[in-house]
């Protein structure tokens, strides 16, 4: 029996990969924004310290746990009236964004709205709970539409786009006129470059109320955390409790150890300022890169990647990086929208993100 979902995405850059690895000093991957920097030493020593853990893990989470993410979406945000008993921790986020329509009891004849330009598992978690998907950035689009979902992002992956409060504002006050959940995935908000990320559930966008809103977070890429499978969602309270008893059935439980590392984790601002400064160095050589080899970049204030275009259609421009051994993610994977443009991660070591941009200026220097 054939799978409805999609081919995964990243099997048709199989070709280009090996392309790119074909380059004589080696391949550049600026195509998955996979960590590579080390985990924080005091995340690993709570996990050690942790690691003696015979019983089963809390669904919901130890309260410490809860009291972690509280403090730390007020110290980093300056978020409010956040409540502990709201906060669900998950295997990491991107297992909540493919499972959320599933655990709201969405089924066919549901929609659910994704950006236009968006994370491919937005859509494939609607489509595993047979909804209708709808890609739209306005909600004016959407006309007589019985939406039950509709998914933010920002900053954006792949565009970086930041969205302001004022429309975030908009989006929820729209939304609850019409009872409509509004799931806002917020994994890259420490990580606003030309503008800053706002929360949904800042009260300048949510007037103080959490209804009807979920806020997404994740550790992978604020504290090196993929690989420990690391996220939480927090917001509207009635909602959490709901998503708490469907996770307690399916045994949806985030490791005693690698809890008692998220509150190191959650605990420690000094780790994290000190990535952020790792990600700026490498986005400035690689937009400086790219731009200078012809490349226009948009958006991009936020993120880890730059959203870049050569003005031709993306499958082109990823070959011409390949032959640099440069490997870029075309646009297409996140819709049409992005037909023309490829998504340059900048998590790669300094080393490579170096070779990346050398090979580039290459390019300018021989045109």
């Amino acid at each position: 029996m054939r799978s409805p979902l999609p081919d995964f995405p990243w099997d048709r850059l199989i070709p280009d990969k090996e392309r790119a690895a074909a380059h004589q000093d080696g391949i550049v991957d600026l195509s998955v924004g996979t960590p590579v920097d080390p985990t924080p030493e005091v995340v690993r020593a709570a996990l050690c310290d942790a690691a003696d853990a015979p019983g089963y893990p809390q669904t919901y989470g130890t309260p410490r746990l809860r009291e972690a993410a509280v403090g730390y979406l007020e110290r980093r945000f300056g978020l409010s009236g956040l409540d502990p008993d709201a906060v669900l921790p998950t295997v990491g986020s991107k297992e909540f964004v493919a499972w959320l329509p599933t655990m709201l009891g969405l089924g066919p004849g549901d929609v659910v709205v994704i950006p236009e330009t968006a994370y491919p598992t937005y859509a494939v978690g609607a489509q595993i709970a047979g909804c209708t998907v709808v890609p739209a950035d306005s909600t004016f689009a959407l006309g007589p539409e019985q939406v039950k979902l509709v998914w933010l992002n920002s900053p954006s992956n792949p565009t970086g786009r930041i969205l302001p409060a004022a429309h975030l504002a908009k989006v929820v006050a729209w939304a609850r006129e019409r009872n409509v959940l509004v799931a806002s995935d917020e994994c890259y908000a420490e990580f606003g470059w030309d503008e800053h990320p706002v929360s949904v559930l800042d009260p300048e966008v949510c007037g103080g109320s959490h209804d009807n809103l979920l806020a997404v977070h994740s550790l992978s890429k604020r504290s090196n955390l993929a690989g420990y499978r690391a996220g939480f969602v927090t917001g509207d309270s009635a909602c959490v409790q709901e998503l708490l008893a469907v996770r307690k059935h399916a045994g949806m439980m985030v490791p005693a150890p690698v809890q008692a590392a998220m509150i190191a984790a959650l605990s420690d601002d000094t780790h994290v300022d000190e990535q952020r400064a790792r990600y700026a160095a490498r986005r400035e050589v690689l937009r400086e890169a790219f731009t200078a080899a012809g490349f226009e970049v948009d958006h991009s204030e936020g993120s880890l990647y730059l959203w870049a275009t050569r003005g031709e259609p993306c499958m082109d421009t990823v070959r011409w990086c390949a032959e640099l051994g440069i490997l870029v993610t075309p646009g297409d994977f996140y819709g049409t929208a992005g037909a023309r443009h490829v998504r340059v991660a900048f998590t790669a070591t300094d080393e490579r993100v170096t070779a990346a941009a050398s090979r580039l200026r290459g390019t300018r220097d021989r045109g």
